[in-house]
């Protein structure tokens, strides 16, 4: 019998919006999902939302573990963790108890470090989008 950790959820894939494709709408999923094409909407999980590097999103994210390598016009809600790769580029609000960002980052908005749960009430500005 397999265990399941949460490392191993971490890496199951359960949606992916693939390069060269166009979304609109809203998500609600368990596990991760990976945009590697154009998002507009929303986004909720509790696990983990993967942003690519040719990734385009105008939404609002509420998820545990959130990684940007591509675009995101919106605000971003994380549990646990927030990861800016280099080619990240972020307009909007952060609310997270970790950030991680790599040298490169673009990144116009607000960021709160907040040690306790995640609050959207707390990002009371909205992002231009």
């Amino acid at each position: 019998m397999t265990v399941k950790t949460k490392q191993n959820e971490d890496n199951i894939v359960n949606s992916i919006i693939g390069e060269g494709s166009e979304f609109k709408g809203e998500f609600k999923i368990n596990g991760l999902l990976r945009i590697d094409g154009k998002f507009q909407g929303t986004i909720e999980t509790d696990g983990k939302v993967l942003i690519g590097q040719s990734g385009e999103a105008t939404t609002d994210i509420k998820a545990r573990l959130i990684v940007v390598g591509g675009t995101v016009k919106g605000n971003i809600f994380a549990k646990e963790r927030v990861i800016f790769l280099s080619t990240g580029k972020i307009k909007g609000n952060i609310i997270t108890p970790s950030l991680i960002m790599e040298d490169g980052v673009i990144f116009e908005g607000n960021c709160t470090i907040n040690k306790g749960p995640a609050s959207p009430q707390a990002a009371d500005r909205p992002a231009e989008r």
